[in-house]
């Protein structure tokens, strides 16, 4: 049967099973849009192309499902690039249509003309330009192949206005055939053997889990594993809630603002079977000092981040899930009892903690999200202070349930990545931990809560400051605050040591601005306050916009400086 280019993309949508597309209109894709409004697609109206970008991953995140979204050519598909990074940096899939100027006119810089395809190809794991109307069934079904498969990722294709008139008669594809395109899954039997030797070997063994194991659907596999042997875990930012950290063996993240007894136990042990992660530079510290006396084993889908930056002993190149229902074929049950006595010693006497001294402090405001919500919600975060404290002080105990921007640190990412999570998942509680300078950069998606009625509970720790960066310019820049301060007016006196002497009190009023757009709005200035607030959130239909007002220069403690290695970790300051 003839369709047309924007039918076609109607009818992919429908046979993958698409439940959400986030997107902004413009004149190049309207006649998509019109089908979209004859179809009833499940369409999401974002208030920017960025806010669309970020909820299409908050979306694939939470379900494991591809995200979609949709924008017009030039300034519509630019918008999508820093999302596009976001997705790829942390193997999200995404398949994000663009609309384009018709074919005639393309190299003649008509109006909203980009090369698209050319500015994202450095951040997408694949990208099309649809010449032929005729190929566009295609090249769909492959976009949808290549985002979940392998390594998952984002792709973008970009389509032209007359592309989407034209009709075809070209069926769908059932299956597709990329040639040079073949994901490795099953693992090598022999390096899987000789990790399992080394694993009944090892003495002082520690599983290092990434965002790779919750990409694979291998969380069971893994637990089963570390339970079977007693072998203890530890996860980057991107695997948290893979295995849960209620468990004993659990020692939470490590790295830069991990957990101290994390760091310790990955430089003492003998043997890190490293799953689905990838060792960046935010987890090693010093690579020359990284885990001096350990053996490396690693798993991964992707060949190319194996002895990328660490020296590598057991390469298994494969799907997580598949190889470690293969090696739990070769392991039986076992126990490393010294090992782990001297690992939970570790957890005793160096726990997360942090002064109770002073105001409101952020760390007892995710402890009470935590309680309140018991640990079931879907928590995502901006980018900061805010990121890691969320990290720190919540517990995550299943997978899918911490979506935060690891590898690229997009501020602005989490509010919208909450829309696209609520969506995803209608009846989990979310909650956006923010700080106030990164929730200010994508706020404008309260219209889109309020308009499709989403309980999303945006938590600010407004602490009045680019927080993360004005820790490092206190730890290591002399406590010189340059452009860092959220209130700082021109009236203000040039050199300012005394936060809060000569401060306005809000810029900008949070509350207002969500009475603005029709959300609830709570500000909160002591702990005695938080929990009945919390629940108050929780109580209330729609979004509702929490604003904790913090101690302004509080800290993300523990903390690797750059360049040290894990073992001269920073406890706090004086």
């Amino acid at each position: 049967m003839d369709r047309t280019g924007a039918q076609v993309v109607v009818e992919v949508l429908k046979k993958e099973g698409v439940r959400a597309v986030f997107g902004f209109p413009g004149g190049s894709v309207l006649d998509i849009f019109d089908e979209f409004y004859k179809a009833n697609i499940p369409f999401y109206l974002t208030r920017h192309e960025q806010g669309a970008v970020h909820a299409a991953d908050g979306f694939a995140r939470a379900s494991g499902e591809v995200g979609v979204c949709i924008a017009t050519s030039g300034p519509g598909g630019t918008n999508l690039v820093t999302g596009l990074a976001t997705a790829h940096m942390d193997s999200i899939p995404i398949v994000a249509l663009t609309g384009q100027v018709p074919t005639q006119l393309i190299g003649n810089d008509a109006f909203q003309e980009a090369d698209i395809t050319g500015i994202t190809r450095p951040v997408t794991k694949h990208n099309y330009i649809v010449q032929n109307t005729n190929d566009l069934p295609r090249i769909l079904k492959e976009a949808f192949y290549i985002a979940r498969t392998g390594r998952p990722g984002p792709v973008l294709v970009d389509i032209p206005k007359d592309i989407q008139q034209i009709k075809t008669s070209l069926p769908y594809p059932e299956a597709v055939e990329i040639r040079g395109y073949k994901p490795t899954l099953i693992g090598h039997k022999n390096q899987i053997q000789k990790l399992a030797t080394a694993i009944k070997r090892s003495k002082k063994p520690i599983i290092y889990a990434g965002g790779g194991v919750i990409a694979s659907g291998a969380s069971a596999e893994l637990t089963e594993l570390a339970r079977r042997l007693k072998i203890p875990v530890t996860t980057t930012l991107m695997g948290l809630g893979v295995f849960p950290e209620t468990d004993e063996l659990a020692l939470k993240m490590l790295g830069m603002h991990g957990t101290q007894y994390a760091n310790k136990a990955i430089m003492e042990a003998d043997l890190i079977i490293a799953i689905g992660a990838r060792f960046d530079d935010r987890i090693t510290g010093k690579v020359d000092a990284f885990a001096p006396t350990a053996h490396i084993a690693h798993i991964d889908i992707d060949p190319s981040t194996i002895r990328k930056n660490v020296k590598v002993d057991i390469p298994v190149v494969g799907d997580v899930k598949h190889v470690l229902r293969e090696l739990l074929n070769y392991i039986e049950i076992g126990e490393h009892g010294s090992w782990i006595e001297q690992v939970a010693k570790w957890k005793a006497e160096l726990p997360l903690s942090y002064s109770q001294n002073g105001g409101l402090k952020p760390q007892y405001v995710v402890e009470q999200i935590d309680e309140i919500t018991r640990g079931e919600a879907i928590i995502t975060t901006e980018v900061g202070q805010n990121q890691m404290w969320a990290a720190q002080f919540y517990k995550y105990t299943h997978p899918r349930t911490f979506l935060s921007s690891g590898g690229l640190g997009t501020m602005g990412y989490g509010f919208p990545a909450a829309i696209g999570a609520q969506i995803a998942c209608p009846d989990k509680i979310v909650f956006d931990i923010a700080g106030d300078g990164s929730i200010q950069m994508n706020i404008q998606e309260l219209a889109t809560a309020v308009t499709y009625c989403l309980p999303v509970k945006i938590a600010i720790l407004n602490n009045h400051y680019l927080g993360m960066v004005r820790q490092w310019q206190e730890m290591f820049y002399g406590r010189r605050y340059s452009s860092t301060c959220l209130t700082r007016r021109k009236n203000c006196p040039p050199e300012c040591d005394q936060p809060g002497e000569h401060c306005p009190e809000f810029i900008p009023d949070f509350i207002k601005v969500a009475d603005a757009y029709g959300a609830k709005g709570i500000r909160v200035t002591e702990s005695s306050q938080v929990r009945p607030a919390l629940q108050e959130a929780l109580d209330t239909e729609g979004p509702v916009v929490l604003e904790f007002l913090v101690e302004k220069e509080e800290n993300v403690y523990p903390m690797v400086p750059a360049g040290a290695s894990l073992n001269q970790m920073i406890r706090g300051m004086a």
